[in-house]
């Protein structure tokens, strides 16, 4: 009891700080693990009716935005953000799953050669980094161990084996599993 009221303190102290350098439009009825959010401002995040975020999302650039759906489940996982992620409604998504939108480095060493020092100092160049959004449709079930890649869109229904690499779009009511993942069959009208 004592340790549940200590941990829905420090969450409230953590949204009361992110509230104000960060946008953030969280339903009432969500619950949201605030201390493992890493925001600043011109970042936004936006959970809906009775959600449960426990893992962690870090925003890598301004402008960086995470939506997520009404009753979705996102467990003790990461989102790395630099740009879109979007996941929709009724979806699981399980623990130890990472969910990114970029490259984090360019592939010259050239380009790259300063990023820890610059990060470091908040000055990261992106403008060689390859950033594309990612869509996670809505009655989504992500396995344990999940890679999600930059520019993927899953489509409604689809389930993601747990260990899958993802870097290509799923189609909707498909299972897919694999590094690379790969369709292993389609779900049918009953399992819908």
């Amino acid at each position: 009891m004592v340790r549940d009221n200590l941990a829905r303190l420090l969450d409230l102290l953590a949204m009361q700080r992110l509230n104000r350098r960060a946008h953030l439009s969280v339903s009432p009825t969500a619950r949201v693990r605030y201390r493992t959010l890493h925001m600043k401002a011109g970042h936004s995040l936006s959970v809906g009716e009775g959600s449960l975020v426990e893992g962690a999302i870090s925003f890598q650039r301004a402008g960086a935005k995470v939506a997520i759906g009404n009753r979705t489940s996102f467990g003790a996982s990461l989102i790395d953000c630099a740009a879109s992620v979007e996941i929709g409604d009724d979806t699981m998504i399980s623990w130890g799953c990472v969910i990114t939108d970029h490259d984090s480095h360019s592939l010259r060493w050239s380009e790259r050669s300063a990023d820890v020092r610059n990060t470091l100092l908040g000055t990261k160049d992106w403008s060689h980094v390859a950033i594309r959004p990612v869509a996670i449709g809505s009655k989504c079930w992500i396995g344990m161990h999940v890679l999600i890649l930059k520019g993927v869109a899953i489509g409604e229904g689809a389930v993601i084996a747990a260990g899958s690499v993802v870097t290509r779009d799923v189609p909707a009511w498909t299972v897919v599993a694999g590094a690379p993942a790969r369709p292993i069959r389609a779900l049918g009208e009953e399992e819908r």
